[in-house]
């Protein structure tokens, strides 16, 4: 009997997180190699920093087909399954969008921007930790103050014109945001579609197909429902996700210790990279503009190494060498937002390390360790039972 969980998937997910936590923190070094860092919008090609995104997204989808099923064993109905996606698609989307406002944090503010950053991530961990008890009266008073937080914070945000509500505005979903955006729309397809293969198939062609229109322009008459109605990342990110849920129901379907495995998930990462590939000409390699080469080639890579890290994980059964790192699978959305905390203390106290330790091979190292001492801290906190879920 195949296990009710894939071990790779907590594994892969622990790796892209170490190394999106490590092209995160890129920002603080100086003179950084180009081929970790985002490429321009309208340059063709793609660094490290543009394919970490992509492949967690994918393990979004990867991890959909498991999460439902097991809510499906416990009983819950079709109703209730999708009322728990809409409420972590909300949760997503309203950390996504308070954390790109706070980008243009402004000098409207009524509080310094550190200390609004500090008392936001306090108010996400107050709402979202995975308490003991859920049900018990002071687990109730402290999401009720988080909740608290959350709106007296709104009236406290300025930018550089304005302040209070009126200033927050949707400029864009953040990393957060088109992460539920991307897990909305796949948990929906696979919910409704009663997880059958060929129908997830079929939703991720009309994603690339709807991804392809828009970046050829032809969805020019669709923009004026574009404010109220939209495929996120015009279909780019849902296709992602479809790719890991694709990739999910073979697992589930076929013995990783059967040949039939390997054949199929090879054939879909060879279609997926040379489709990728002989579209570039159309509209180039480009994270910012999410186009359909980027969608498609970031998929064939995302898709050789999960089969990479399944034959090491759950062929092989190694998986020692993920150990330290197993905190970023298992407790990733709290790993993500700990960053928020650590840059905001460090510039309230004006810290920073000396050049030499933030340039060139040294420097690398040191965001490669930052990443790794994140994670470790945050398999602390998990010890603890201090851990953000939603």
């Amino acid at each position: 009997m195949k296990p009710p969980r894939s071990i790779a998937i907590d594994a892969f997910r622990a790796l892209i997180m170490l190394l999106m936590i490590f092209v995160n923190d890129l920002w603080t070094l100086h003179h950084t190699p180009g081929w970790l860092e985002h490429v321009p919008a309208d340059v063709d090609g793609m660094g490290l920093a543009d394919v970490v995104f992509p492949a967690f997204l994918f393990i979004v989808g990867l991890s959909v087909p498991f999460a439902l099923e097991s809510r499906r064993r416990k009983g819950d109905s079709p109703i209730g399954i999708f009322i728990h996606i809409l409420s972590r698609t909300f949760a997503l989307l309203l950390m996504g969008l308070f954390l790109v406002n706070a980008e243009m944090y402004g000098k409207a503010g009524l509080l310094p921007r550190n200390i609004w950053m500090i008392l936001l991530i306090i108010a996400f961990f107050l709402i979202w930790t995975a308490y003991k008890d859920p049900g018990a009266t002071s687990v109730k008073v402290r999401k009720a103050c988080g909740l608290l937080f959350l709106l007296v914070l709104t009236f406290l945000y300025g930018n550089e014109d304005s302040s209070g509500i009126k200033a927050m505005g949707v400029h864009w979903w953040g990393i957060l945001g088109l992460i539920g955006w991307g897990y909305f729309s796949a948990s929906c397809v696979y919910l409704f579609s009663k997880g059958k293969l060929f129908i997830q198939v079929i939703a991720l062609v009309f994603f690339l197909s709807f991804s392809a229109a828009a970046s050829l322009g032809w969805l020019g008459f669709l923009e004026p429902v574009r404010s109220y109605i939209w495929i996120s990342g015009d279909g780019a990110m849902p296709a992602l996700c479809m790719g890991g849920v694709i990739t999910a129901v073979l697992y589930r379907k076929y013995d990783i210790k059967r040949s039939m495995f390997w054949i199929t998930l090879g054939l879909f990462t060879l279609v997926m990279t040379a489709l990728g590939f002989m579209s570039r000409p159309l509209w180039g390699i480009s994270k910012i503009h999410a186009t359909p080469s980027w969608v498609l080639i970031c998929s064939g890579i995302s898709l050789i190494c999960f089969m990479l890290i399944t034959w090491i994980t759950d062929l092989r059964q190694k998986t020692k060498w993920y150990t330290l790192i197993k905190p970023g699978g298992t407790s990733t959305l709290t790993c993500y937002l700990l960053p928020y905390i650590h840059y905001a203390l460090i510039s309230m106290m004006a810290l920073q390390l000396p050049p030499e330790l933030r340039e060139g091979g040294v420097g690398i190292l040191k965001s490669l360790l930052y990443a790794l001492a994140i994670i470790i801290f945050t398999g602390l906190l998990e010890k603890r039972n201090i851990r953000l879920k939603i």
